[in-house]
């Protein structure tokens, strides 16, 4: 089917199929096969596009409303007490503390330009589910689940561009620039999140397919398959180029491949695996060359290369005495195994003895972005726990490692 069949006429229809007013360039018209989707592309943090969405939903009164969500994101929406279903243990246990902090830092990055402006991010979809829900129209919750997309991201980020990645985030967060009138004008028309992941695309490249792309290609292939013959379709202004274009093609057997979380590759399985197997083959060859005191020797300095910046980490952090123990004593042995590292084994502990409470889940959008808060909030200092007390055993890791290679070939 010619591209030119999908039309994006920037007017209105009513259920007669009567024209009146004009939209603005927002709303996109477009004809798919004998139906009609009204894609209305919206800025996250705009009182505007909250407006034209409860607009065009009542005018048009679809048969169907496909919202830019998942259920996860729809949930948190609309759950006041949200925070206190977070399972920050299972959260661990699957480890998953990363993609949760990542969500956080892009959330807590669109509320504070949302605050700017007056409006809570994500206010448009929210309106466009309880128009719907008011009319009796049914919706559709068309984005894929935001953790699949957070650990396809994640996974999909080499080690040094992770770090890049936080960088970028964590310089938006305490950015204190100004924003003046001209500028707020400009958020007012755009999708925030979308334009800063196509101005990383040419750092990030593999986060911007997984975060734009992919998505662009779920969403479109879930309108399509929404029923109904007019349907309303609300998304991130950033994401309506590549819907239109994906509308045209038929990508439904892509859903599976991108809907899922890629394996670790072999390769870095191998390099998990073969760092603990060549320390613990280099002290049991020390103490067949040297003897047992040499090897004794060396693995006493494997334990406290590991153990003491693991614990400096968690003391850094202001962590539980007995979370920075168990750095201490956990660190030497999540060393020698991929499966688990010292940072996780060290942020279940301090969830363990200093559990957040329900106000400090609430505010923390809010404190991510204020220094001190890191070591005020316990749900931030479980963050901080998790990360400095992880960098410090990688430190310990690579300073033992090569005492100990010295030592072999020495």
């Amino acid at each position: 089917m010619p591209l030119d069949h999908y039309l994006t006429k920037n007017i209105m229809r009513e259920p007669n199929s009567q024209e009146h007013h004009n939209y603005p360039a927002d709303v996109h018209i477009v004809s798919h096969q004998s139906r009609t989707i009204y894609l209305i592309g919206t800025a996250h943090i705009s009182q505007e596009s909250v407006d034209l969405v409860e607009k065009v939903i009542r005018e048009q009164k679809p048969d169907r409303v496909c919202i830019e969500l998942d259920d996860k994101r729809y949930k948190a929406l609309t759950d006041k007490k949200k925070w206190q279903s977070l399972d920050l243990k299972e959260i661990i246990r699957k480890k998953q503390l990363s993609t949760l902090v990542i969500n956080m830092l892009m959330a807590s990055y669109q509320k504070k330009l949302g605050s700017k402006l007056g409006v809570s991010p994500g206010a448009e979809l929210l309106k466009a589910a309880t128009t719907a829900d008011e009319l009796g129209i049914p919706i559709s919750l068309c984005d894929r689940d935001v953790r699949i997309t957070l650990r396809r991201a994640w996974k999909s980020t080499s080690f040094f561009k992770k770090g890049y990645l936080f960088a970028a985030l964590f310089g938006s967060l305490f950015d204190k620039t100004e924003v003046d009138e001209e500028k707020l004008s400009e958020l007012k028309r755009t999708d925030v999140l979308s334009e800063l992941m196509e101005e990383m695309g040419d750092v990030l490249p593999d986060v911007k397919r997984v975060l734009i792309d992919e998505r662009d290609m779920f969403l479109a292939e879930k309108i399509k398959e929404s029923e109904g013959e007019v349907v309303v379709a609300v998304v991130g202004a950033g994401h309506v180029p590549g819907i239109i274009a994906k509308l045209n093609e038929d990508n439904h057997h892509m859903i599976a491949e991108i809907s899922t979380i890629p394996p670790v590759s072999k390769y870095y399985k191998f390099i998990g695996w073969a760092i603990p197997l060549i320390i613990i083959a280099s002290i049991i060859i020390l103490g067949i060359q040297k003897g047992a005191a040499v090897a004794g020797a060396n693995l006493l300095y494997w334990i406290l290369a590991n153990g003491i910046p693991s614990s400096l980490g968690a003391a850094i952090a202001l962590a539980h005495p007995v979370t920075i123990l168990s750095a201490f004593c956990g660190a030497p042995i999540t060393s020698l195994t991929p499966v688990i590292g010292a940072g996780y084994v060290a942020a279940f502990v301090q969830v363990m003895v200093k559990p957040p409470v329900v106000l400090e889940f609430e505010s923390v959008i809010d404190d991510i972005s204020k220094f001190t808060k890191w070591w005020s909030n316990k749900l931030l200092r479980i963050f901080l726990v998790f990360f400095l007390a992880g960098f410090g055993s990688l430190i310990g890791t690579w300073i033992g490692g090569y005492e100990i290679i010295t030592n072999l070939v020495s």
